[in-house]
């Protein structure tokens, strides 16, 4: 089947096209890669490098896609096509050409289009859906993966990524359209630069460019999240934030808010603009020593104490601070949520505004030091499924039932959310909120160094770690499923001599307590995750990735002191690994 499909893109693309791939025409395994399986649609849409091919992104997948999303929202009844869709994009390779194809094929398919004029960040996506009451939103990006990479995600009509059951059926509409002759509507111009500074043109029938009248909504209304403004006051200006962008969507909105708030910032000069090509950087994700090294680097030339950057979508946030020792050092994301969600419940505590029903979500993968913390103020916590869709929908839902007010919600994976007006991860708040964090413990005379530490000697020292193992070619989700099986049907009951307490199945929904033998049900919903329990506040969990052919390992601990803790982490992230 795949050489049909080869043959057939052969014959329909055009010749600029042709040409990539007659180049592999005597490479049967390269072929057999790109033609054999469509790119997978799922709740965080679609990425995969951008090439010729079913399983690729690239003009033609982008439009099928597209199409069944229109075919979807065109179910829904004309009044939910008339409220529009929001289209939104990165600084990667192909991103605005994807957004306008999905744009046209939208519009052609009589459903209302508003396309930015310039790269945008998710959170701007999400709170456009919202502001403007479209009934979905597109954003075109890949996040923070390598260059060669780009992706489609779907956001409902709440500003959240599109639920598992709305995907579910966008994705039959999706298996029944083909890749080629799809109706795509006339635009007049096909160029960036044509609309860029444009607010309100109508680039075609059904297509809209909008820009700086949400972006002034969006900064006004994340301003309300500010917390402490005497502290901005008395040492903003004086205060040295170095921020990367590390050449994506962040640069403007970031630096845009902090310029509004009075706080000050030098941005990495070589890292400040698009760059397609990410050519600082082996990879533009915050997670990566490597990502921030510009901005360390410019830091200790100016004596800044903090450094902040973002990934191409502005969705991610990770931070270096000093040490003690005049150091810097990385944060994770476990670490960064934690002290973000701890001056957010004490600044709400002090000034007397923290909600008695106040609650803050969680991933089950993060932190359970965020547990103490939050308890430890009288918060709720809630844990929920990996991917921040499942964080929007605790706010949907306390929104509608006023059982909960929605304080923070962050994953490990470097993604925090203040505030409701956006249903993702926003890297410009939290980039915002931890500047202002930084005046607060500045004015008061604390380093954020000696705040963290005192948060781990008030709760325990926690260490967190997380392992990818990759698995590349046709078979590679096969062997992830036959790995997942196998931890599936065996009792786990130790690793590395440590005992485990208790084993969650989520696909099954059982727990099995090994400690008395009984089974619980958990009220979380279905999913291809196992998570074992052991010690006081330790874990470990195995699932795979809902976005690359990945295996996750996840393991947490505690001690009484960070080299005991280090230790026993490392020891039992070895041990797991080796098993699989």
């Amino acid at each position: 089947m795949y050489k049909e499909n080869y043959k057939q893109w052969l014959d329909s693309v055009s010749e600029e096209q042709k040409s990539e791939l007659i180049a592999i025409a005597d490479d049967d395994k390269e072929i057999k890669e790109r033609f054999t399986l469509p790119l997978a649609f799922g709740t965080a849409g679609m990425r995969g490098t951008i090439c010729m091919g079913i399983s690729n992104m690239n003009e033609y997948t982008v439009a099928r896609a597209t199409k069944g999303l229109s075919d979807y929202i065109n179910l829904l009844g004309s009044k939910q096509a008339k409220r529009g869709v929001i289209i939104s994009y990165d600084t990667r390779r192909m991103s605005f050409e994807f957004a306008l194809t999905a744009a046209r094929v939208l519009a052609a398919n009589g459903i209302k289009t508003y396309l930015f004029e310039n790269v945008r960040p998710v959170p701007m996506c999400s709170f456009a859906v919202r502001e403007l009451g479209c009934i979905a939103g597109i954003m075109i990006t890949a996040s923070h993966n390598p260059k060669e990479y780009n992706g489609y995600k779907v956001y409902g009509e709440d500003g959240a990524q599109m639920s598992p059951e709305a995907t579910a059926k966008v994705v039959e509409y999706i298996d029944k359209t083909p890749y080629f002759n799809l109706s795509k509507a006339d635009v007049k111009s096909v160029s960036h630069k044509d609309i860029e500074g444009k607010d309100g043109f109508e680039l075609g029938e059904n297509i809209t460019v909008i820009g700086k009248s949400i972006d002034d909504k969006y900064y006004d209304t994340i301003s309300k999240l500010s917390l402490s403004k005497e502290a901005v006051d008395k040492v903003g200006k004086d205060i040295k934030i170095v921020y990367s962008p590390i050449h994506g969507s962040g640069f403007v909105p970031v630096t845009t808010m902090l310029a509004r708030m009075g706080i000050s910032v030098s941005v990495v000069e070589e890292q400040k603009y698009p760059d397609t090509e990410f050519s600082t950087v082996a990879m533009p994700n915050p997670e990566q020593p490597d990502a921030l090294k510009m901005g360390i680097e410019l830091a200790n030339k100016l004596g800044s104490d903090i450094v902040i950057g973002t990934d191409p979508d502005c969705d991610r946030m990770g931070i270096a601070i000093r040490d003690n020792n005049g150091e810097f050092t990385l944060l994770n994301g476990n670490q960064i949520g934690a002290m973000l969600m701890d001056y957010i419940l004490m600044r709400h505590k002090q000034e007397g505004t923290l909600p008695a029903n106040s609650a803050v979500v969680k991933t089950i993968v993060t932190t359970r030091l965020a547990d103490k913390i939050a308890k430890s103020y009288g918060a709720a916590v809630y844990d929920v499924l990996t991917g921040f869709k499942f964080i929007g929908e605790k706010i949907k839902q306390w929104e509608q039932d006023g059982q909960h007010t929605f304080m923070f919600g962050y994953e490990e994976s470097y993604g925090y959310l203040s505030g409701t007006h956006a249903r993702d991860k926003d890297a410009v708040v939290a980039s915002m909120l931890f500047a202002e964090m930084a005046c607060y413990y500045t004015y008061k005379k604390v380093s954020l160094y000696d705040k963290l530490n005192s948060l781990f000697d008030k709760f325990g020292y926690f260490v967190e770690s997380s392992k990818s193992i990759a698995f590349k070619g046709l078979d590679g989700m096969e062997q992830m499923a036959n790995i997942m099986k196998k931890f599936k049907e065996c009792d786990l009951e130790e690793v590395a001599g440590v005992p485990m307490n208790s084993k969650l199945d989520l696909q099954s929904g059982m727990v099995k307590n090994y400690t008395d033998g009984s089974i619980e049900m958990t009220d979380l919903p279905s999913a291809n995750v196992i998570k074992y329990e052991f010690g006081d506040d330790e874990w470990l969990c195995i699932r795979p990735s809902g976005t690359e052919p990945k295996l996750k390992i996840y393991v947490s601990t505690k001690a009484e002191s960070k080299q005991k803790s280090m230790e026993r982490n490392k020891t039992l992230q070895s041990a797991i690994i080796n098993m699989i």
